[in-house]
C-alpha cells in the first residue's frame, strides 16, 4: 500500500479538482469538500491499493480477440459462469460482462458492440402516465389504460408510447410521488395496477391521499380471494433472495415508515437478525408485496405485447431515472452500490443561484467498476425487459455527476464514461432496444461525440434549438440524424403555453423570477414564437401558425430518426406536466389530462399529426 496526499486520493478517486461555471468563472474543489466526498465513497482512510498490472476493465467486442497479451496463465470467468484459460493473447469473446484474473489481478472485460444501429424514422406520443385517466374520470392510470392506448396508436402509425419513470415508488408516503425520486429502479410500481376500486374524485387534480390507500386495498382484497399458484412460485424461485428483501422493505415500510435512516437501527441491516425476525412475523405481507411485483410485470409484459401486436416498432418507450431515494429499497438492499453522506445536483446557475440538490444517491463508481457494473447493467436489464426503448435521465452523469456534499458545497466527480457506455450497448444490444439519452444542459466536451459514436440517440427540444437572433430556427435538415426530436418535454412548456409565456408568468407569480424581469422575458417570448411562425412556414400547409399541426408539420421534417408528440399538445392544454423549481408551489405530475383514451385518440389533432408523420416518411 502507498501512502498518498489528500489531493492526489481524490484525483484517483475522480474528483475533479475545479469547474467552469456557467458565469465562465473557476471553481476550485475545497480540501473539506474532498475528505467529504472521499467518505461518501467509503474511502475516506489515507491508503490505496497499488497498481495493479491489468486494466480494471477494458472493452472489447464481439467475436474479436480482445486487445490484451498476458504472458502469464490467466482465466476467463464468462457472464455465463463458464471459464476459459489460456496463456498469452485473449480469444474472442461473446456479448456480454466478463472477469479476466492474472497473476493476483482482475479487469472486466466489456465485450459491446462498437455502435448500436440508428432506428428507422418514426414517430410516437409521450404521455404521463398517472394522469391518463381525463378530466371528469376517476381513479389513476394504469398500465391496462397504457395497453388500449398503444393499441390505438399503433393503428394510426406511431412507433412508441412514451412514459414517466415507473420504478417503485414509496406506497407509504402519500406525498412522495415524483417518478423521478424512486425507491427503487429494478422494481416496477404496482400504483399503475389496474383495478376497479378507487377513489371517486374526478377533479382535474389527482388525490394521492385517497388514490394509494383504496387501490391497495383493493388489490389485497384481490390477493386473498384468488390465492396465486404454481406461476408465481415459479417466479419467487426464479426471483430469489433479491426480490424477497425487496418485499421484506416494502413490508417494513408500513410499519416503521418509509424511510430506512428514520427506523431502529437494528433494521437498517436487511441481514440482520431483527430484519429476519420481522420477515418471518409479516410472511403473508412480504409475499403480498412480492405479488405486486409479479402481477405488475404481468401487466407490462401484456402491454408491450399488445403495442407490439397494434403495429408499433417499438412498443414501450421507458424512463430510467437518474438516481434512487439515499433511503429507500434499492439503497437498504445494496449499500455498497451507492454513495452515503453526498447526493446528485447541480452547480448554481442562473435558475438556482445556491445550486441544487436533488436528494438522490449517485452510483458509487469505485464499487461499479470493482463489480463489473453489475448494477448498472440490471437496471439497464429490467427496464429493457419491458420496453422497445429506454431514456437515460441526464446521461450527463455518465461523464461526471455533481455531487453535494453534506454540508459542504459541491463538485464534479468523473465517471467512467466509455464503461457505462458499453453496458449501455450490451445491454440494448442484447434487448434489441434503442437507447437515448438526455443530454440537455451544460454538455461536457465530446459527451454528444461519444453517444453518437455508441449510437445513443440524443435529445434535441424544438423550442431551444435557435439559430442566430432574432431568435431564428435551426433547419429541420439540420438537427442530428442520431437523435430524438420534439418540441419540449415535461419539464417545458406546452405548445400552447410556451406561446402565451405561461411559465414566465407562472414563475413571477410564484416568486421564482424578479418581477422586473418578466416584462423582457415576455418580449423575447414574442420575437421567438415570431421566430417558430417563420420557421413553420414552408412546412404547414394549410394549417394556422398557432395550431399544434403546424408545430408536427416542421417536427417531421427533421432529420432526427425519432420525432416525439406530447399528448398535452394534441389536447390543446396550456399547463405543463412539471415545474423545475417547485415542489409544492405547482401540482407537478398530477394533472389529469384533457381527455381520457378514447378521447386521445380520437383527437382530430392527433388524427391529423398522424397524417403529417405518414407523409414525411415516418
Amino acid at each position: 500500500m502507498t501512502e498518498k496526499t489528500l489531493e492526489e486520493r481524490a484525483a484517483s478517486a475522480g474528483i475533479l479538482s475545479e469547474f467552469r461555471d456557467l458565469s465562465g468563472q473557476i471553481q476550485h474543489t475545497s480540501d473539506d469538500t474532498r475528505r467529504a466526498l472521499l467518505a461518501a465513497m467509503g474511502l475516506e482512510d489515507g491508503m490505496v491499493a497499488p497498481d495493479q498490472s491489468l486494466p480494471r476493465w477494458l472493452i472489447c467486442e464481439p467475436g474479436i480477440p480482445a486487445p490484451l497479451d498476458c504472458p502469464t496463465d490467466w482465466q476467463i470467468t464468462l457472464e455465463d459462469g463458464t471459464t476459459i484459460e489460456g496463456r498469452g493473447p485473449l480469444p474472442a469473446l461473446p456479448l456480454g460482462r466478463h472477469l479476466l484474473t492474472t497473476s493476483g489481478a482482475k479487469c472486466w472485460l466489456l465485450s459491446a458492440p462498437a455502435r448500436l444501429s440508428l432506428p428507422d424514422p418514426m414517430w410516437g406520443l409521450m404521455v404521463p402516465l398517472a394522469c391518463l385517466r381525463g378530466i371528469g374520470e376517476a381513479g389513476i392510470g394504469s398500465y391496462r389504460d397504457l395497453a388500449r392506448l398503444t393499441e390505438g396508436l399503433g393503428t394510426m402509425g406511431a412507433a412508441f408510447a412514451g412514459i414517466n419513470p415507473i420504478h417503485a415508488g414509496f406506497l407509504s408516503d402519500l406525498g412522495g410521488f415524483s417518478p423521478y425520486t424512486p425507491s427503487h429502479r429494478r422494481r416496477l410500481a404496482p400504483l399503475y395496477l389496474h383495478t376497479e376500486a378507487a377513489a371517486k374524485d374526478p377533479g382535474p387534480l389527482l388525490e394521492l391521499s385517497q388514490e394509494i390507500p383504496a387501490r391497495l386495498s383493493a388489490l389485497e382484497a384481490e390477493f386473498h380471494a384468488s390465492p396465486p399458484g404454481p406461476a408465481f412460485e415459479a417466479y419467487l424461485a426464479h426471483e430469489g433472495e433479491a426480490l424477497h428483501r425487496f418485499a421484506v422493505h416494502q413490508a417494513l415500510s408500513e410499519k416503521l415508515g418509509p424511510y430506512w435512516d428514520t427506523w431502529p437501527e437494528a433494521y437498517h441491516d436487511p441481514a440482520s437478525e431483527a430484519v429476519t425476525s420481522a420477515a418471518r412475523d409479516m410472511a403473508d405481507r412480504v409475499r403480498f408485496h412480492a405479488w405486486l411485483q409479479y402481477r405488475t410485470e404481468a401487466e407490462l409484459t401484456e402491454t408491450q405485447a399488445k403495442a407490439k401486436a397494434s403495429g408499433m416498432k417499438l412498443g414501450l418507450y421507458l424512463d430510467l431515472a437518474v438516481g434512487t431515494h439515499p433511503h429507500g429499497a434499492e439503497t437498504w438492499e445494496d449499500r455498497n452500490a451507492f454513495a452515503f453522506g453526498a447526493s446528485l445536483g447541480a452547480p448554481p446557475d442562473a435558475f438556482a443561484p445556491q445550486g441544487q440538490n436533488w436528494n438522490l444517491a449517485p452510483f458509487n463508481p469505485a464499487h461499479l467498476i470493482d463489480t463489473g457494473f453489475e448494477a448498472l447493467a440490471l437496471t439497464l436489464r429490467q427496464q429493457l425487459r419491458f420496453s422497445g426503448a429506454l431514456r437515460i435521465d441526464h446521461i450527463l452523469g455518465f461523464e461526471r455527476a455533481y455531487w453535494v456534499a453534506d454540508g459542504q458545497p459541491g463538485a464534479y466527480v468523473a465517471m467512467p464514461r466509455d464503461a457505462m457506455l458499453a453496458i449501455a450497448r450490451i445491454e440494448a444490444a442484447r434487448a434489441g432496444a434503442v437507447i437515448v439519452g438526455e443530454d440537455l444542459g451544460v454538455i461536457p466536451d465530446g459527451l454528444q461525440h461519444e453517444l453518437e459514436q455508441s449510437g445513443i440517440l440524443g435529445c434535441r427540444l424544438m423550442c431551444f434549438e435557435h439559430d442566430g437572433d432574432p431568435p431564428w430556427y435551426k433547419a429541420p435538415q439540420a438537427y442530428s440524424k442520431g437523435a430524438i426530436a420534439s418540441f419540449s418535454s415535461h419539464d417545458a412548456p406546452t405548445w400552447k403555453g410556451w406561446r402565451e409565456g405561461r411559465e414566465i408568468k407562472l414563475r413571477r407569480d410564484i416568486g421564482i423570477i424578479d418581477p422586473s424581469h418578466v416584462d423582457g422575458m415576455l418580449g423575447f417570448r414574442g420575437r421567438e414564437v415570431e421566430g417558430m411562425d417563420g420557421a413553420t412556414s414552408p412546412y404547414r400547409g394549410d394549417h394556422a401558425p398557432e395550431r399544434p399541426e403546424a408545430m408536427a408539420s416542421l417536427l417531421a421534417a427533421t432529420a432526427s430518426r425519432m420525432v416525439a408528440l406530447q399528448v398535452e399538445d394534441m389536447l390543446g392544454m396550456a399547463d405543463q406536466p412539471n415545474l423545475p423549481g417547485t415542489v409544492f408551489e405547482y401540482p407537478n405530475w398530477r394533472q389529469r389530462l384533457a381527455a381520457g383514451v378514447a378521447g386521445i385518440t380520437s383527437s382530430p389533432v392527433l388524427a391529423n399529426c398522424a397524417r403529417i408523420m405518414k407523409r414525411a416518411g415516418r
